[in-house]
């Protein structure tokens, strides 16, 4: 095998898996496409508090002074969104997926940029992404990414069925955020330490809070702004890491 397979078996998951989706989807009544979605918004905020957990880890805990766990993850936010606003991050994305929409061949009306926004940012979110394509650059083997492939083929199912093929699209950004890290591992090794990875979770998972939100119709969060906060995490992470 030859160092990139992993991300290209879960690039073709998730296709297969969107493919799988509306299929289903075409022949399913519109209140129960809807009923699909609120059960997405719900399993979406049981994955967050999954990612959640690693707050509370010792791990996590004794890697800072007292009083700064917390205040490592409302940092990242703050940082990371001024910065992703600044930027316009949740804009250029929603004009992404507008335009993945236009030359898919979808109607203006139908929930493909939701479903490339709100499945692109599940899927890239969590320690396996990172993890698994670290480890693949590395040449350690692709067993993280091949576990990861199959929960987001079955996930890519569930949302295709209610949001159609823009739960395939979310193939192109999944394929450059893993890309990139599989890149990293092969230049640079494994170069962020445990309680780093944990608040890129945990900063994920507040992540896939708003997701949930924005599925279940709750509050609509502009989840795009957020993105640098993924990136801001594990170098505050690692400031305050050098003041204990």
């Amino acid at each position: 095998m030859f160092i990139g397979i992993g991300t290209i078996i879960n690039v073709v998951a998730i296709l297969c898996g969107a493919g799988v989706g509306v299929l289903v989807g075409s022949k399913l009544k519109a209140h129960t496409r809807d009923l699909i979605t609120d059960i997405l918004g719900l399993v979406t905020l049981l994955a967050a508090a999954g990612a959640l957990t690693a707050l509370w880890s010792q791990r996590y805990i004794s890697a800072f002074p007292s009083g700064w766990p917390l205040l490592v993850v409302l940092s990242s936010l703050l940082i990371g969104g001024l910065l992703g606003s600044a930027l316009h991050l949740d804009e250029r994305l929603e004009k992404a997926g507008e335009s993945l929409r236009k030359k898919f061949g979808a109607s203006g009306e139908s929930p493909f940029v939701e479903g490339f926004v709100s499945s692109s940012l599940l899927f890239v979110i969590g320690p396996l992404a990172i993890l698994g394509s670290i480890s693949d650059g590395m040449g350690n083997g692709i067993d993280q990414l091949i576990l990861k492939s199959t929960l987001d083929f079955f996930a890519a199912i569930a949302f295709a069925a209610s949001l159609g093929w823009g739960v395939g699209a979310s193939a192109i950004p999944v394929a450059m955020y893993q890309g990139l890290w599989t890149l990293i591992g092969l230049g640079l090794g494994s170069i962020l330490l445990d309680y780093q990875i944990d608040a890129m979770t945990v900063v994920g998972g507040l992540l896939l809070v708003a997701i949930g939100l924005r599925l279940l119709k709750i509050r609509e969060i502009a989840v795009g702004n957020l993105l640098p906060c993924l990136a801001v995490a594990p170098l505050i992470a690692w400031g305050v890491h050098l003041l204990k």
